[in-house]
């Protein structure tokens, strides 16, 4: 966990929620009234977030006393109680919504990556994320695939050269971009991974003459073609497959020979998973 950059994503969620109080909680319960909440899940499926949530209530309050009793990336069932929460009642509830926004939607990511996983368990594939990301909650999104048992891709435009078609087209051409791009890593003294997009098997043949890639991702092929594509690179570079892939035929993508899927769909269209805090 990137303590300093939770911090400060708690902080600015927390003054967006607040703003100048919580007057509903300040009108109804008396100042220094104490309780007890936990955390209720109604909806089967792998939990996350819980790390987060613990950082949120010491935030809020470092007297909050947090009880954790089903750990990240753990199987829930509808009843289950994933903590409890004790300690002051305008802190709990101030935390409350911030707490259940965050998990709600990193156990829906976590439970989505986690099923696509288990699909693929019989190929030698990866499940990968993408950039397709909440704005400000990439970290987060990103750390719930994770619990779910896939592989990050990069966190942004910083961590790796990823020449895709736009590029291309701009670059005046595949040989183009992959010779710019050595050459700029190599100016700036950058040890990035270079990877380029291609959009079919005349793309793919450029590349494998111009080289000086790490990775190809085969974007929107068939799987005649995906097949193809594998067999010419033999092994020479890392293979991502990417574009229309869903849950129903991923499993047909991997069996194609690609090492990497990218999936957009975990993070960008996830049902989150439903769960609530409650008194008692």
């Amino acid at each position: 966990m990137d303590k300093q950059l939770i911090s400060q994503f708690i902080k600015n969620a927390i003054a967006e929620d607040v703003g100048d109080g919580d007057h509903t909680s300040l009108a109804t319960i008396p100042q220094g009234t104490e309780g007890k909440a936990k955390l209720l899940i109604k909806e089967d499926g792998i939990l996350a977030g819980v790390e987060l949530a613990v950082e949120i209530f010491n935030e809020v309050d470092s007297s909050l006393a947090v009880d954790v009793l089903i750990g990240d990336g753990s199987e829930v069932k509808v009843g289950s109680i994933a903590l409890t929460v004790s300690g002051s009642t305008h802190a709990i509830l101030i935390a409350e919504r911030l707490v259940l926004n965050c998990m709600q939607r990193m156990s829906g990511i976590a439970t989505k990556t986690h099923r696509i996983v288990n699909l693929l368990n019989s190929t030698k594939t990866k499940l990968l994320d993408t950039r397709k990301t909440t704005p400000g909650m990439r970290y987060l999104e990103k750390w719930a695939v994770r619990i779910g048992g896939g592989v990050n891709h990069r966190t942004g435009l910083y961590d790796m050269v990823l020449i895709k078609d736009n590029h291309v087209d701009y670059a005046g051409g595949i040989s183009n971009a992959l010779n710019a791009a050595r050459k700029y890593l190599t100016d700036h003294n950058k040890l990035l991974q270079i990877e380029i997009e291609v959009r079919d098997l005349v793309e793919l043949d450029q590349v494998i003459e111009a080289g000086g890639a790490d990775r190809i991702m085969l974007d929107n092929f068939s799987f005649q073609d995906l097949r193809t594509a594998v067999d010419l690179i033999n092994g020479r570079f890392i293979t991502e497959a990417s574009g229309g892939i869903t849950e129903e035929n991923v499993v047909q993508y991997a069996s194609c020979g690609v090492d990497f899927i990218s999936m957009g769909a975990l993070t960008h269209s996830v049902k989150s998973l439903d769960m609530s805090l409650k008194a008692f």
